[in-house]
């Protein structure tokens, strides 16, 4: 039985790594991008490579079309085509909305739902092919209730969920099953700008008591990838009770 293709955006690090690193670990080949930490992405592919699984990298911008054709051209050469798509590249802006440069905004927007849209433009086709495949959108709970001095943020992953949603419907008389993580305090790089008092604070109001781990992330975008058929439309939270 031939192996399974995946690709994961913006996995350089943090939970992106972790989800192309489970995927490896069951026997899946990994396709993984990013827009400018190549030294960390090869580093990546080198991790992956150890489970005996063919690894593709990427190096360019997710939120510009032209450039996600020629990755899509090269994922049909090499890999014949895409069984699951792990939609992780995002950027995140901390601060008030009358600060934020209107490039600002248009590099969020960018990132974060454009890179969205592109990806399962090419993506979708792909899997019609083979009448069967899985979308994973990884989201954020602001996406579902905002959070202040995160607007643009809450903003592009509450499109994500919308996205998600309607696309799910748009697919699953194919076969093909969308869903998306709604994450909570994960324990990432994009996290450790927090001061101690501040991150000491954040877990007390979580009920779980501490932060995600992107490796719980992981898990649970391999279930979506790999297991449901059913479940499809879906915004699953995974913030420890927190929202």
């Amino acid at each position: 039985m031939p192996r399974k293709t995946v690709l994961v955006t913006g996995a350089s690090r943090g939970i992106g790594k972790a989800i192309a690193i489970k995927y490896a670990k069951k026997g899946y080949n990994v396709i993984i991008t990013c827009v400018h930490r190549r030294d960390q992405l090869l580093l990546t592919e080198v991790e992956i490579e150890n489970y005996n699984v063919e690894c593709m990298t990427w190096v360019g911008d997710a939120g510009d079309y032209n450039s996600c054709e020629e990755l899509f051209k090269q994922i049909k050469k090499q890999f014949g085509g895409l069984d699951v798509l792990v939609n992780n590249a995002g950027i995140s802006y901390i601060g008030l909305l009358q600060d934020m440069k209107p490039e600002d905004w248009e590099l969020m927007i960018r990132t974060n739902l454009t890179s969205v849209f592109n990806c399962c433009r090419l993506a979708v086709p792909m899997m019609l092919q083979k009448q069967q495949g899985k979308i994973v959108n990884i989201s954020s709970v602001w996406g579902i209730s905002g959070a202040s001095c995160e607007v643009a943020y809450s903003a592009t992953k509450g499109g994500v969920n919308a996205f998600t949603k309607a696309l799910a419907k748009e697919l699953a008389p194919s076969n093909i099953q969308v869903n998306a993580i709604a994450c909570g305090a994960i324990d990432t790089e994009m996290n450790h700008f927090l001061h101690r008092e501040d991150l000491i604070g954040l877990m007390e109001d979580i009920p779980a008591g501490r932060l995600g781990k992107a490796e719980e992330v992981a898990d649970l975008a391999y279930h979506l990838g790999y297991k449901e058929s059913y479940l499809t439309g879906q915004i699953i939270g995974l913030d420890g009770g927190w929202i």
